[in-house]
């Protein structure tokens, strides 16, 4: 299938397509690379993409993400939105792959003819997020989901690469508070839109509410993020389906507001230039390291650093130099 017949048939919906093209954009082959960005540059024309809405999940593991989303998902394809969603799995150290494969924690919604879910292995990447993952909503946009869920593995100090790719960020929280309340980062509250308490069900009930109080409290002591915007916290009992409209209501109304004042667009541009600049530096690593020139003046920069000879800042900066000395015209 060449490049045009593929980008039909992903504006048409076929899951296959939309599973190839996918695939083609997580590759690291540069002949594949070639191909991805031929195939993307072809879809961003598309506008639907516009009128969809990026949601980032995280929470620390157990929290019940994918349950939660799994619950979000069959409330909204039961009332005719169509919902992709990007688990990112833990990668295996030795072989890369995923470990957990969420389509076997979302039978429901993987059953849905509305739905659509990718498990992809996170192979390091800071976060826990595939580096493509910005890449792989662009097709699935292209292919008419209006609801893109990005789960992540946990929480960490670099969950913020899903704030910068996502219109939304929203924060699932364990009922307790206390001393959960201390083990969760300041700066991933600080980034969360929306804050959810989940597992709000038998004798956990009474600990989700008084959890709802106190991450309600920790929230309002945090520098404010939106003008207009207070993050709610709210809670929920996915296995149970209570509060997850209260949860998509809380989604709605903050993509509506962010609309009206325009920073949905705003947003969506800074994060283009954020990725623009990353793409930009992961290149110019990849061409020092591939460089076989290159290679060997860092290893023995890497050496001279190792034996006290050298600081690695200035080792650097004399790679920096004669790279740029080397490729200037004079040279």
């Amino acid at each position: 299938m060449n490049g045009a017949s593929l980008a039909a048939a992903v504006r048409g919906g076929d899951g296959r397509a939309i599973a190839r093209a996918i695939t083609l954009v997580e590759s690291g082959r540069p002949d594949h690379r070639d191909r991805a960005d031929a195939l993307l540059e072809d879809l961003l024309r598309d506008e639907r993409g516009e009128n969809a809405v990026r949601i980032g999940i995280t929470g620390v593991p157990g929290v019940g993400k994918s349950t939660f989303i799994e619950a979000l998902g069959m409330l909204l394809v039961n009332n005719g939105r169509r919902v992709a969603v990007l688990s990112v799995d833990p990668s295996s150290a030795l072989s890369g792959g995923s470990i957990l494969g969420d389509k076997t924690r979302m039978e429901r919604l993987a059953r849905s003819p509305a739905a659509f879910i990718r498990p992809s292995p996170s192979a390091g990447t800071l976060g826990g997020v595939a580096r493509r993952t910005r890449e792989s909503i662009v097709v699935l946009e292209a292919a008419g989901f209006d609801v893109v869920v990005v789960e992540t593995v946990g929480v960490g100090q670099s969950e913020t690469l899903v704030a910068s790719m996502t219109d939304l960020f929203l924060l699932l929280l364990l009922p307790g508070g206390g001393d959960e309340l201390q083990g969760i980062k300041r700066g991933i509250m600080e980034l969360a839109d929306i804050a959810v308490v989940n597992k709000a069900d038998g004798d956990l009930r009474a600990a989700a509410g008084r959890a709802v109080a106190e991450y309600g409290n920790a929230m309002r002591l945090l520098p404010r993020r939106w003008r207009d915007w207070d993050v709610p916290v709210l809670s929920c009992s996915s296995i149970e389906g209570e509060g997850i409209d209260a949860a998509w209501s809380a989604i709605d109304a903050f993509v509506s507001k962010s609309r009206d004042s325009g920073h949905f667009r705003t947003r969506r541009d800074e994060q283009q230039v954020y990725w623009f600049r990353e793409e930009l530096n992961q290149g110019l690593v990849e061409y020092l390291r591939d460089d076989a020139g290159l290679r060997d003046a860092m290893q023995r920069a890497e050496a001279d650093v190792l034996a006290r000879r050298a600081t690695a800042a200035g080792a650097a900066r004399r790679i920096v130099e004669s790279l740029i000395k080397s490729r200037s015209p004079s040279s």
